[in-house]
């Protein structure tokens, strides 16, 4: 029988076998095929027809919008490209939609994202090839002339695991070209982006919105917290250009959760009535509902109808009575001013960026959809405390994801755990087929299933923490996940991995009846095998890479969204506005897939000097991804808030932080195999240094010029100069600027148009015929009916008909700032 020792040596000498890395790419592969087939099947089966709604007809729009929502729901005339109705009829408008029309179309926050996603494809297929064509031969003649077949296999000759010698520093010198090369092309797509934001800054569209020339003021002290106070800060500071209108934060007390309530009320009411009313006719009972009791059973059964109308009406009383006495109420610690133009506002922002008049900070005014009002009114002893909050349960987090990452880490080392673990032995010698399909399919399954959930918890707890925007909120998302996804998916993953090497050398020295002292004296070896368990882990990242080129078509597909959306129309009461919200464009979710790209790059950067074929496995996913990317953007997905691509800087300087953990690891390497004392490790520090070198340049080069418009003396002259008496006239800035509770329309409930007439037979007493101005629909005004107490129900046509189309589209043009 074979000792336990030999049974290591035979298992040890990776991480996941071949067969293992080659069921996952195999599997994936052939998902990923199955799903685009299926998507180009599902795209042109589920076009949107014309005529009056019908059964069919909403489940065709229900499909049609999950597939290219921006074809029907645009605004002006931003229409995507027309698709043909071929198998591929979705590839030419693609090919042929360059950048000057996309930044048109959809926003320069997506053309960003999709450049950056143009960049990785590019540089990563220059890496790929670089370390292919110089590594690959390198590593693999080395094998097969010094390390015998019993200790290596297809993979890690592959890789710079048992490579000695002078041969490593031809790794080296490719760590001087990877640092080049992700230097020039982020060089490149620098001056790119800032021509684009400058561009902008210079749009039509920028230059007549509101926001782009207000500033806001932060930190206020209590003596200035009024609008002459506010124009006394500015007076001290001598700005070039004085301010039009002024406007000191009001605080609102309750009146958000007031109207939060009332809007729930509205849906509750308007669920109730279209289940009662379903199908145009009458059920046989009145709907109820229990107040008080435990799980149906106590409280007082009430007529829900009548408990919600009732309910509406005492809320919209209240919330007009606290309107009315907030003029009264005391100030906040934030205010507002505009500026006559927009150039004399990003001057003047510039000019105080660095300066804290009476302990103010003045910055440009974010746009006023993008404010998270709930945060505003917090203290700075507040936010502190909720930020200490925020980084203990970030912490926690972080340690309970251990949990699934010592399970990720265990299923990828089955082979090794397999010596010591009798069952799992058993498995492999019976079945080594399924035992490497699970080996290399599971790892990464699950560590995507719990990667579903960590972007959520971040974003959460980065509000929590006091975010006053949400592209703020986006930079912190991307900031702390890319950081915790760094953290633990690399560092803690290949600790782990270090452990069961040490526990596997215990193990051996045990089966060998070594004395205690020897075990402890023997570990002072370990060290030396550091270096090939975070090689070793390669073929886990080679499984990982297919698995989000899957989840990349699966994006795509958009085939839970459709089965979840299809399930809510026929199972749920549909109200017209359960409709508009499930059938309206997405928003992009940019912080979570910046994130992902960042991690796949790090991924790619950290091992393409160590292993190549990690490298080549991103550069396929990132050339997938850009394409799917591209059509999700072009018809799918809107952008929340467009922000000029504000967050393509910071993800600049984390691809940068990539580069320096990439020459770190390569340090690690070098002075493992050599010895720290012998300083060849020294020849991989200066990358290191040039790259420190080129993130300052960038600073002086780029920043300032992206953050702020500078404008020519031309383009001063030339400026549209608002006049201080139109903008007070109008309170523009109390409008565009004071919190959203102060003048919001309330939800007007609504109804399907053919269950209108049946509100005769609902509420009894005479029913006035009006019109009711919707705010959810850009303002537009449609048929109402008013029943006695004053509430005011809004007949809307089935989403079949164009008129909902027009309705939605009117929401948004009219919704800009």
């Amino acid at each position: 029988m074979s000792s336990i020792g030999q049974i290591i040596d035979e298992n040890s000498s990776r991480t996941l076998a071949p067969a293992a890395v080659a069921s996952q790419v195999a599997l994936m592969t052939v998902i990923s095929v199955v799903t685009v087939v299926a998507f180009n099947v599902l795209r042109p089966k589920n076009k949107v027809l014309g005529g009056p709604p019908s059964r069919e007809s909403t489940q065709i729009v229900l499909c049609q919008v999950i597939y290219e929502p921006k074809v029907k729901y645009h605004v002006g005339n931003k229409k995507p490209p027309r698709i043909s109705d071929s198998i591929l009829g979705w590839l030419p408008p693609l090919v042929h939609t360059k950048e000057p029309e996309l930044v048109d179309k959809v926003g320069l926050d997506a053309v960003t994202f999709l450049r950056f996603t143009r960049m990785m494809r590019s540089l990563f297929a220059a890496i790929a090839f670089l370390c292919c064509a110089i590594l690959l031969p390198i590593d693999a003649t080395y094998n097969l002339k010094n390390v015998p077949s019993s200790g290596r296999d297809i993979l890690s000759m592959l890789t710079i695991r048992d490579v000695e010698g002078s041969y490593l520093f031809a790794h080296v010198a490719v760590t001087y070209l990877i640092s080049a090369m992700v230097m020039y092309f982020i060089w490149k797509n620098w001056k790119v982006v800032l021509r684009l934001r400058q561009d902008w800054f210079r749009s039509p569209e920028y230059m007549q919105s509101f926001y782009a020339r207000t500033l806001a003021i932060m930190h206020v002290p209590k003596k200035y917290q009024s609008d002459e106070g506010i124009r006394q800060i500015f007076d001290t500071v001598q700005v070039p250009y004085p301010t039009t209108s002024v406007h000191i934060g009001r605080k609102v007390g309750r009146l958000p959760e007031l109207i939060e309530y009332h809007n729930t009320t509205v849906r509750e009411l308007e669920q109730v009535l279209v289940t009662y009313l379903k199908g145009g006719r009458i059920a046989k009972e009145r709907p109820t509902i229990r107040i008080g009791g435990f799980m149906g059973m106590g409280g007082v059964k009430k007529d829900a109808i009548d408990f919600y109308t009732a309910k509406l009406t005492r809320t919209e009383a209240a919330i007009e009575e606290y309107r009315q006495k907030i003029d009264t109420r005391q100030a906040e610690t934030y205010g507002f001013a505009s500026m006559a133009a927009v150039p004399y506002a990003h001057i003047v922002a510039n000019m105080l960026r660095k300066k804290h008049p009476k302990g103010t900070d003045i910055t440009l005014a974010p746009n006023p959809k993008d404010i998270i009002w709930a945060n505003m009114h917090k203290s700075p002893a507040e936010i502190f405390q909720k930020r200490v909050i925020g980084f203990l349960l970030m912490v926690l987090v972080c340690f309970f994801n251990t949990i699934p990452l010592f399970l990720i880490s265990i299923l990828a080392n089955l082979s090794s755990i397999s010596a010591f673990v009798g069952f799992l032995n058993a498995w492999s010698n019976a079945s080594p087929g399924s035992f490497a399909f699970v080996s290399g399919v599971l790892p990464p399954a699950i560590s995507s299933l719990f990667g579903f959930f960590l972007p959520i918890v971040m974003r959460y707890l980065s509000r929590f923490q006091g975010a006053l925007t949400h592209s703020r909120l986006d930079r912190a998302v991307v900031a702390r996940y890319f950081a915790f996804l760094v953290i633990s998916q690399l560092v803690i993953f290949t600790l782990i991995g270090v452990g069961f090497i040490a526990a596997e050398q215990v193990v051996e020295e045990i089966g060998e009846h070594t004395s205690f002292q020897e075990i402890i004296d023997s570990l002072h070896t370990l060290p030396e095998t550091i270096n090939s368990t975070y090689i070793n882990q390669s073929s886990y990242w080679l499984t990982f890479f297919p698995m989000r080129g899957f989840l990349t078509v699966f994006d795509l597909a958009q085939v839970l969204n459709l089965v979840w959306t299809s399930f809510k129309t026929r199972i749920f009461g549909r109200t017209p506005r359960d409709i508009r919200e499930w059938t309206q464009p997405q928003d992009f979710e940019y912080a979570i897939y910046y994130s992902n790209f960042l991690f796949m790059g790090t991924v790619a950067l950290v091992f393409a000097p160590l292993a190549p074929l990690v490298a080549l496995a991103g550069a396929i996913v990132f050339w997938m991804s850009s394409w799917v990317y591209k059509y999700q953007l072009m018809f799918v997905f809107v952008t929340k808030v467009e922000t000029g691509g504000r967050l393509w800087n910071m993800v600049v300087n984390r691809l940068l932080v990539s580069v320096v953990l990439m020459q770190l690891l390569m340090v690690l390497t070098i002075g493992l195999q050599y010895g720290f004392k012998s300083f060849f490790w020294l020849s991989t520090v200066p990358p290191i240094l040039f790259v420190v070198a080129f993130k300052v340049w960038l600073d002086k080069t780029f920043y300032q010029q992206f953050f702020y418009y500078n404008p020519t003396e031309e383009e001063l002259r030339r400026a549209q100069v608002h006049s201080s008496s139109a903008d007070a006239s109008g309170h523009r800035l109390e409008r565009r600027f004071g919190h959203p509770a102060l003048h919001a329309d309330l939800f007007t409930p609504m109804l399907h148009a053919k269950m209108m007439p049946l509100l005769q037979e609902v509420y009894k007493g005479k029913i006035d015929a009006d019109k009711a101005r919707l705010d959810e629909y850009g303002g537009r005004k449609v048929d109402a009916q008013v029943i006695e107490g004053g509430i005011k129900f809004a007949g809307i046509e089935q989403v079949g008909s164009d008129a909902f189309v027009v309705l939605w589209c009117a929401h948004i043009f009219v919704a800009r700032p």
